[in-house]
C-alpha cells in the first residue's frame, strides 16, 4: 500500500529536474533535492525487498523469519523516507516562504511529526499492551492458586 505513493513521490521528484523554476533555486537546494531523491529511492528499495526475497524464496508460503524480515525492512525503510520527505518540504517552503527559518522550522516540525507518529507512538502503545498483557497474566495466576 505504501509503495504506489512512494513511487508516485519519486516520480514527481524526478520531474522537478527538467522543470524550468528549478534552475532558480540556489545550488544548495538542488543539491538538497538529489539527497531527497537518493533517500526515497533507498526507501523504495528496502520496502519492494521484501516483496523480490519472498517471490524467490519462498513462493508459496511465508515462514516467520520472511515475516520478521518484512517488518525490519519496513521499519528501516520510514527513516530515509521522512528525512526525504522534510527535505523537500524544506525546499518548497523555501520557494513558497522565501524564508529559509521558517522552512526549516517547518521541516523540522514535520520531522518530529513522522518520528512520533511512526517510531515513538508505536513503541508507547506495544509498551502498554505488555504491561497489560503481564497484568492479566499475573491476574490469571494469581487467581489459580
Amino acid at each position: 500500500m505504501v509503495l504506489p505513493g512512494i513511487q508516485a513521490l519519486f516520480g514527481f521528484q524526478l520531474i522537478a529536474v527538467f522543470n524550468n523554476r528549478f534552475t532558480e533555486i540556489p545550488p544548495y537546494e538542488q543539491k538538497l533535492h538529489l539527497c531527497a531523491a537518493l533517500l526515497i529511492a533507498i526507501a523504495i528499495a528496502l520496502i519492494m525487498t521484501p516483496a523480490a526475497y519472498h517471490r524467490q524464496t519462498e513462493p508459496h508460503g511465508a515462514s516467520e523469519f520472511f515475516v520478521r524480515l518484512t517488518s525490519l525492512l519496513i521499519t528501516a525503510a520510514m527513516a530515509p523516507l521522512m528525512i526525504g520527505l522534510c527535505l523537500e518540504i524544506y525546499i518548497l517552503s523555501d520557494l513558497i516562504l522565501d524564508d529559509s527559518g521558517t522552512s526549516a522550522a517547518i521541516a523540522g516540525l514535520l520531522l518530529l511529526l513522522f518520528a512520533g507518529l511512526w517510531f515513538a507512538l508505536p513503541n508507547i502503545l506495544r509498551r502498554g499492551e505488555s504491561e497489560r498483557w503481564l497484568q492479566e497474566e499475573s491476574g490469571r495466576q494469581s487467581g489459580v492458586r
